[in-house]
């Protein structure tokens, strides 16, 4: 998702110059900066403040400037001392915000914004720029309001149309979502990030086809536009529209992209010494109450515990982390360095210079990766982990860790990674910090029986609907609940209902629930006897929490990485038999497994126990599968690579 942030200055103040040669040096400085040379138009701004040291705009100019070249400390004083000699000026608290956000200070900035508009109701820019922060703090209802009052101001602002649908996106308002960035374009048709973010909007809708649209009229416009080729990429996730080869070959363009615009590091800081203590890098937006970080949690714990004289783990939070999850990751990472505001080569840069011996990629094409990172390759070994389920493409990234259900050998040609297999499971997941226990199974106490998924609602396409429509038809006693953040709108549900009614199935054997908060919705596993698994996109998180509440999954075994998830987990779980290995065994599973009540009322009083003792929850045990695989992998390196030069080199 991709906000439009207004970071341009605004230059005018009340005051005209007080003298010729001050606003020569201003309109020189100005052309200087326009054209990109900034050194040159520092000097001017910095000639201008030394010519009428009692100017506003001097010193906001002099600001703007610092701003433009990174030094955000640098703008902040300048900015304030433009208010220091008029403190009712408009751009600077306007501009000070602008500072305040780049050193991530979302408080002051928002207070710096709503004096902006205090002082001048009418500017749209300030209205935006504190809906940018409302959305970034989580406060998305307060952030559509102002987006609101930006557009009643500028109705023909055609971007912020889009920054309002990507917070009613995230307000799980996904209809009014694709409708306003829609308006975004009825406005503007050449606006990338708006055809962009139309697909990610349609895509929540399970309208596929019509996303892919988006996200390829996006690529008309702008062939090189990262962050549309990596949403594409994650969009093709939700069905097998495309053989592998055909996503094979957008996952390397993708790569190639990055790739031109990178300047790949040839010597890095580390010695090539292979057993010293390695410092390890974790790249990702999602550091937090999020699946990554419960998958993530219990792993960075047990390695500060068992391994911290030989692994340094250094996180590089990509977007706002601050939850409690965020915050128990953070005490087991010996360095913690936000870089949501570093340009690629700024974080490439950081990460050299920490010295980071093995930099792990946790996103993919998930939001808020910094992929094209890794194409400068910062860190001499690379490896995607976590959080996707497919090739990055980026084929300076040279490992991908499996295990031995996931990736089979005949899909590893179409991954540009080298597959490294975990012994057991690939994932190790952290028990919830609060939740209910399982209770009795539901079926028992003659309620219907309860089939469920509470998966992502794209994910159940056509084909998912057409199976389960057969287990319930086959299963005349029971019902199916699903649970997902779309379903809170009427039209998502009705399109759910018609889809099973075109199938047979009545709309009083659905119940359709929205979103609801972690406890309050693992609670609603009580009310579920038997989980079904969609395809070709099956479960994760879903299916650990699912298990961990007592309910087992039923999955269909794929080719590929993705839909091999369920199986991962289910062998590791001791659930062999809950894995299909096509549709029409999926609906005798569920048949069989629904109609034998007393063996799933004692697996549910079981299935907690039996999976915190499986190498699903073994973090320890898993922690030491992990760190062997990083030291060999580091060992193999150091035997390649041989002694080098510790530098900084860079290669195109």
């Amino acid at each position: 998702m991709d906000l439009f942030r207004t970071l341009k200055a605004r230059n005018r103040d009340a005051r005209t110059a007080p003298d010729r040669r001050a606003l020569v040096f201003i309109e020189q400085g100005n052309s200087l900066e326009r054209a990109g040379e900034f050194d040159s138009a520092l000097q001017a701004y910095e000639a201008a403040v030394r010519e009428a040291p009692n100017w506003p705009r001097a010193h906001l100019n002099h600001g703007n400037v610092l701003l433009a070249m990174g030094d955000a400390p640098g703008c902040l004083a300048a900015y304030e001392r433009a208010l220091t000699h008029d403190p009712n000026y408009v751009g600077a608290h306007f501009n000070l915000g602008n500072a305040y956000l780049r050193m991530g200070r979302l408080d002051a900035a928002l207070n710096s914004y709503v004096e902006a508009v205090r002082l001048d109701r009418e500017f749209a820019d300030a209205h935006v720029a504190i809906g940018c922060v409302l959305e970034d703090l989580g406060r998305v209802q307060e952030a559509i309001a102002s987006y609101e009052l930006a557009l009643a101001i500028e109705p023909g602002y055609a971007p912020v149309h889009s920054n309002l649908a990507n917070a009613l996106k995230r307000a799980s308002r996904f209809c009014d979502a694709v409708q306003s960035h829609r308006r975004a374009l009825e406005l503007d048709p050449s606006l990338v990030q708006a055809h962009n973010n139309l697909g990610n909007a349609l895509q929540d809708l399970g309208q596929l086809d019509e996303a892919e649209d988006s996200y390829r009229r996006a690529l008309a416009l702008k062939s090189d536009d990262v962050d549309t080729r990596s949403n594409l990429l994650f969009s093709h996730n939700y069905r097998a529209k495309h053989p592998p080869a055909v996503l094979f070959a957008e996952a390397k363009a993708f790569g190639d992209v990055v790739a031109l615009g990178a300047r790949r590091y040839t010597a890095w800081r580390g010695t090539p010494d292979p057993s010293r203590c390695l410092r390890v890098g974790l790249v990702s937006g999602d550091l937090r109450g999020h699946p990554v970080g419960y998958f993530l949690e219990s792993v960075v714990a047990a390695l500060k515990a068992e391994a911290a004289n030989r692994l340094q783990l250094i996180a590089y939070p990509t977007t706002r982390c601050d939850d409690s999850t965020a915050e128990r990751i953070k005490t087991h990472c010996r360095e913690w360095h936000p870089v949501q505001d570093l340009s690629d080569e700024a974080l490439a840069r950081r990460i050299h210079d920490d010295a980071i011996d093995i930099l792990i990629d946790l996103s993919g094409h998930t939001a808020h990766n910094r992929l094209p990172v890794f194409a400068w390759k910062p860190s001499p070994l690379q490896i995607n982990w976590l959080g996707y389920f497919a090739t990055t493409g980026v084929a300076e990234i040279d490992y991908l860790i499996a295990d031995p259900w996931t990736v089979p050998e005949s899909q590893a040609a179409y991954f540009t990674e080298k597959i490294w297999r975990l012994p057991e499971t690939r994932l190790c997941f952290t028990p919830p910090d609060s939740s209910p226990a399982p209770d009795e199974l539901p079926a028992m106490g003659g309620a219907v029986l309860t089939f469920a998924c509470f998966n992502n609602l794209t994910k159940v396409g056509d084909a998912v609907i057409a199976v389960w429509a057969r287990v319930l038809a086959a299963v005349p006693a029971s019902r199916l609940l699903l649970k997902s953040p779309q379903l809170g709108e009427a039209q998502v549900r009705e399109r759910i209902v018609a889809g099973f009614a075109r199938h047979g199935i009545d709309a009083d054997r659905l119940v359709l629930e929205g979103l609801t908060p972690r406890f309050d919705y693992l609670a609603a596993y009580r009310r579920v006897d038997i989980a079904l698994d969609p395809f070709p996109f099956t479960g994760g998180t879903t299916t650990a929490e699912s298990l961990w509440m007592g309910v087992p999954v039923l999955t269909l075994a794929g080719e590929s990485f993705l839909s091999r998830q369920g199986v991962g987990l289910l062998m590791n779980a001791g659930l062999h038999d809950w894995i299909a290995n096509d549709v029409d065994q999926y609906v005798s599973l569920a048949v069989a497994h629904a109609a034998d009540l007393d063996r799933l009322a004692a697996l549910r009083k079981s299935l907690r126990r039996r999976l915190i003792a499986s190498p699903i929850m073994d973090a320890r045990r898993f922690a030491g599968h992990f760190e062997a695989a990083l030291r060999a992998m580091w060992q193999q390196w150091c035997g390649t690579h041989g002694p080098h030069r510790p530098g900084g080199g860079h290669t195109r």
